[in-house]
């Protein structure tokens, strides 16, 4: 039977040949397994009681209701990664963009009239003149994917390159260049940081995380970039700071009236993902995701439950999203083994709030055992694959 996919978003169509013959990936669907999107806003959205799972083809998932579809038992997918290289690369541009007049000065360049614009061109580049990124210190708040990319050119173009980042995982600290400092205080990075560039998520923790008490403990005449949320830095701060030169360039890829037209300000249309390439990665991966847990019940880059996956072994295969509480495990094994049935394999993962388990068994499960399992206490949704 063909599985639908509802898309939300244009999916590049590198992930139909990802999903195969078996799936069908359509703007409109009646009873979808999964939604593949990018930026549609879902907080509003009817979620279709079919659905199983969500992909974000990106790695922020602001525009999904992460928290209330975990309760529902919906896996969300993000791509984290896939479009780190073209946002590493906008934010190398970046750099150049806050060193140098180039916007102004191409601007001013295109308003030159008469036979003469190579000669008015050459005697006007003065107003224009910048400063050279290499030998500068440069701050990168966030050692995820894309800050790590970002600190190891940035290193690689001569740039004395800090970071910091609390929760970096294992997989970025081998990734990272070993002539990068780790900072362990944030307000170090500050204090010492020509550039500070931002790459990490919008959390209760990071929303305003640029500030006026943050921004003054900088240098003068610090540029900062933000291709990652608009809402880590607070604009009006940023503005004033702009005005005053305590900031002497300000880069973001998320528009705002407020900060349009700012003299110091450069406001980019959200571009940091925009490439042929990165929606090409970010869709495959996401298809991939959408394909491994839909028929093999493998979760891996979910945001709101635990990273879970075994080889499949047995005659059956069966997934248990629940709440992470004391003998739900208990509850579930005794109801297969009350029924006869072998567990051949068993793999359990919990993440805060939320738990899920994979059973492989030896025997078909029939519906009333599946039933007796979705009947357990804290036990959200159950599935036989």
């Amino acid at each position: 039977m063909m599985k639908e996919i509802l898309k939300l978003n244009s999916i590049s169509p590198l992930a139909e040949k990802i999903l195969g013959k078996d799936y069908k990936l359509t703007e409109s669907a009646k009873s979808p397994v999964a939604v593949m999107l990018r930026s549609f806003s879902m907080h509003d959205f009817a979620l279709p009681d079919s659905v199983l799972a969500v992909a974000r083809a990106g790695a922020g998932t602001n525009n999904i209701p992460v928290a209330e579809y975990a309760e529902k038992g919906v896996v969300v997918f993000n791509t984290p990664g896939a479009n780190a290289n073209a946002v590493k690369e906008l934010c190398l541009a970046a750099l150049l963009l806050a060193s140098r007049g180039i916007i102004d000065g191409v601007q001013w360049t295109n308003k030159l009239t008469g036979d003469d614009v190579a000669k008015q061109a050459e005697n006007g580049k003065k107003q224009f003149a910048g400063h050279e990124i290499m030998g500068k210190t440069l701050g990168v708040v966030g050692l995820g994917a894309i800050g790590v990319q970002v600190g190891n050119n940035a290193v690689r173009l001569g740039m004395n390159v800090l970071g910091y980042d609390p929760f970096i995982t294992i997989d970025s600290a081998w990734k990272l260049n070993h002539n990068i400092s780790k900072i362990e205080s944030l307000d170090n990075l500050f204090e010492d940081a020509d550039y500070i560039t931002l790459h990490v998520p919008l959390t209760d923790g990071t929303r305003g995380l640029i500030n006026a008490k943050t921004i003054a403990k900088m240098k003068d005449g610090v540029n900062i970039v933000n291709l990652s949320r608009g809402e880590l830095c607070v604009n009006a701060d940023i503005i004033s700071a702009v005005k005053s030169g305590k900031i002497h360039s300000y880069i973001t890829d998320f528009a705002a009236p407020e900060l349009l037209n700012v003299a110091g300000i450069t406001v980019l249309p959200h571009l940091g993902a925009s490439t042929e390439e990165a929606e090409d990665n970010c869709a495959v991966m996401a298809a991939q995701e959408l394909v491994d847990f839909i028929d093999n019940g493998n979760i891996k880059n979910s945001v709101n439950f635990p990273a879970c996956s075994s080889p499949r072994a047995g005659k059956q295969r069966v997934t248990v999203i629940h709440r992470n509480v004391k003998f739900v495990l208990n509850s579930i094994t005794d109801i297969v083994s009350n029924a006869g049935i072998n567990i051949e394999n068993f793999v359990s993962q919990s993440r805060g709030d939320y738990a899920y388990t994979i059973l492989d068994i030896a025997n078909m499960a029939d519906d009333k055992l599946i039933s007796a399992i979705a009947a357990c206490d804290n036990v959200i949704k159950v599935r036989k694959i």
